[in-house]
């Protein structure tokens, strides 16, 4: 954990670079020193049916997710969804200042109980 999932809009396909943004994500998360460089993972989505207010072809959407495990403090919390949504928006802008789109962000703290993870990835970097 974390885990960030973007769904985006089709119409965005050529004009993203995820490895950025997923770049940028895992340096600041690893940077809080809350969250594990093994754990975490990113993603994205492309939504090829989709309809946004109108249904104008050129308004675009980008949501993005953030599941995070059980634990850690709402302080803590508040400040890394500020700090997420802050880097999506920047990374955004160059799209935002010429054209439409809709960005949302939400982070998820899973259920301690109810949450299942098989990770070998974190002895690597321990």
């Amino acid at each position: 954990m974390p885990h960030f999932i973007v769904e985006y809009s089709a119409n965005l396909e050529d004009r993203l670079d995820f490895q950025l943004l997923f770049k940028a994500f895992h340096e600041y998360v690893v940077s809080t020193g809350a969250f594990p460089l093994g754990g975490v993972r990113s993603r994205a989505i492309r939504c090829d049916d989709y309809r946004i207010a109108d249904g104008r072809e050129d308004f675009a959407l980008l949501n993005l997710t953030l599941k995070i495990g059980h634990g850690r403090s709402m302080e803590l919390r508040q400040e890394v969804a500020e700090n997420i949504f802050k880097i999506l928006c920047d990374w955004m802008q160059p799209i935002t200042d010429v054209s439409y789109c809709q960005i949302s962000f939400e982070l998820t703290e899973l259920h301690p109980v109810l949450k299942f993870n098989k990770n070998n990835i974190h002895a690597l970097f321990k």
